[in-house]
């Protein structure tokens, strides 16, 4: 079954994959390359909903602070300065938002549990090596299933409905950056509502809104609960992502409180792993890698893709 000597350990006691089975081997030896030149899109009912909920909630809060409580006021740069950092934090935190949805997070390719790819690996006699029964793919260390995706994740940490994809070895940056400017932003609004709320009782809600006194209240009261809540839940994620960096470990091996068989990196060494080269403004820049090429469709089996 295996001259080479080497042993495969799959769970479900799954027969390695053959050229007769349904796997195309010319599409698996490019997948890497053609996963390089797709966007990343799960077509998840439920975290496209949750998606589209999270961008209409922070256009929300920008309609609130922009058109109740700074542009009528007399102000000038208070309006100014504020507009311009809280449109900032959205736009970067709706960026993030996309680059975490829209990016591979670590997926390993279907199938490629086949005898020749297993020959190509060389592995050493006695060497053990795991099979993913539910998409048919030779397991890295630290790779998860996920139920959603469809696919073994690198390094997957968990799955998010609010990004509408998982978080592992490519995209947790992103999510990092996504909670961080949401819990930013989210404590902007909360300052702007309580100094909008002091402005307006001083001035008997007279001239303090373009909206009459009851719908203003009603918008602000529901951006202070927003505001409460994304802060709560993004600060709170932050915090995680931070400290399963600086232990390099997943939330997924935390919880499953797994032994690590992998050399654990010092904190500094997992934070530059995630962001990228040596401490700088770049870390908090979601842009950086960002390319932007032609869209179009193509058509595969199992449905169509969208290609840049």
């Amino acid at each position: 079954m295996q001259p080479s000597g080497h042993r495969l350990r799959d769970i479900e006691h799954h027969p390695l994959l053959t050229d007769n089975d349904n796997y195309d081997s010319a599409s698996s030896s490019s997948s890497e390359t053609d996963m390089a030149d797709r966007v990343w899109f799960i077509r998840d009912g439920c975290g496209m909903v949750c998606a589209v909920m999270t961008w209409l909630l922070v256009v929300y809060a920008d309609f609130v602070v922009t058109f109740v409580m700074l542009l009528p006021s007399k102000d000038f740069w208070y309006s100014v300065v504020n507009g311009v950092l809280f449109n900032c934090l959205a736009v970067l935190a709706l960026s993030s938002h996309l680059r975490t949805m829209l990016t591979d997070p670590g997926a390993v390719p279907k199938g490629n549990a086949t005898k020749e790819y297993m020959e190509s690996l060389q592995l050493k006699p006695g060497e053990v090596i795991y099979k993913c029964p539910k998409c048919c793919c030779i397991k890295p260390e630290r790779a998860h299933h996920c139920s959603i995706c469809k696919r073994c994740i690198r390094k997957m940490d968990h799955h998010c409905p609010w990004v509408n994809n998982c978080v592992g070895e490519k995209n947790q940056r992103f999510f990092v950056l996504f909670t961080m400017y949401i819990a930013l932003s989210s404590v902007h609004a909360l300052i702007l509502c309580g100094l909008q709320f002091i402005s307006c009782v001083r001035g008997q809600w007279t001239e303090c809104s373009d909206f009459s006194p009851p719908i203003t209240v009603i918008l602000l009261v529901f951006l202070c609960l927003e505001g409460l809540l994304f802060f709560t839940f993004t600060a709170v994620m932050f915090g995680t992502q931070i400290h399963s960096i600086c232990n390099d470990e997943t939330e997924i091996e935390r919880l499953k409180s797994e032994k690590p068989t992998w050399e654990r990196r010092l904190r500094w060494e997992g934070m530059k792993s995630v962001f990228g080269g040596p401490p700088s403004l770049l870390w908090m820049n979601p842009f950086v890698g960002f390319r932007l090429r032609r869209l179009q469709m193509r058509t595969r089996k199992g449905g169509p893709e969208f290609s840049v």
